[in-house]
């Protein structure tokens, strides 16, 4: 829902692509995924057959290590690669720590994790309705980001544009530390905020994002939509 606010803010001839991840949305009967990369690899499974043009990738946090692994994912499938990858608000994934999530967190630890993130609302904290829907499917987002395993692999050969938050915790050298996934070009860009600038910069954030996909097609940003749209696809924010 997040990502489809940004079809008409974004672009003309960007076609954005939101990504529903199983136990979500139209996919609530579906088991909740709780490893990163068995997620990724069904949505390449899923969504391979889509690509018969330019496409991104974007994701944010636990999202960004989904779109790294869903674009490996959809070069070992045959799938040409991405014309570039977006990673927000995440340490890049060989120097990622998610040991203190392995375990199944309390609903309380849940609550104090949201409370640190600044993400979420104090209204809907204290929703004890909203809560009891929503804390299952954050239980297994944070089991996720303790599953991870990173798997050294050869470089991903489009460019990766990083987006970081000056007051999140990430520090700057967990950031860099992206480049090195990548034999093409890096770019990092940090911005206002904490962990969820992604919110509160979403203009920035916008336009640097079609100000990158533009330079990197050749396109002025003013152009409108063309036969060959290029699809961003978003697995989540979480």
């Amino acid at each position: 829902m997040f990502y489809a606010r940004w079809r008409r803010l974004l672009p003309s001839w960007i076609d954005v692509r939101p990504v529903e991840w199983p136990g979500r949305g139209v996919r609530m009967d579906e088991p909740l995924a709780t490893d990163p990369c068995v997620l990724a690899g069904q949505l390449a499974g899923e969504l391979a057959a889509q690509f018969d043009g330019p496409y991104a990738l974007f994701g944010h946090s636990l999202g960004a290590v989904v779109a790294f692994e869903l674009a490996h994912g959809l070069l070992d499938r045959g799938t040409a690669a991405p014309v570039m990858l977006f990673a927000s608000g995440a340490e890049a994934p060989a120097v990622r720590d998610g040991s203190r999530w392995r375990e199944p967190l309390s609903d309380e630890a849940l609550m104090q994790e949201l409370r640190h993130l600044q993400g979420t609302p104090d209204e809907a904290l204290a929703n004890a309705e909203l809560m009891r829907a929503a804390l299952p499917v954050l239980r297994a987002d944070f089991l996720m980001c303790g599953a991870y395993v990173y798997r050294p692999r050869r470089p991903l050969p489009c460019p990766v544009h990083v987006f970081g938050g000056a007051d999140d915790e990430t520090s700057r050298e967990a950031l860099e530390a992206w480049r090195q996934e990548t034999s093409a070009s890096f770019a990092l860009d940090i911005l206002a905020g904490h962990h969820f600038f992604i919110h509160t910069q979403q203009a920035e954030l916008i336009d640097r994002i079609g100000a990158a996909l533009a330079r990197q097609s050749g396109r002025s940003i003013g152009l409108h939509r063309s036969e060959d749209h290029e699809r961003v696809l978003r697995p989540a924010t979480h």
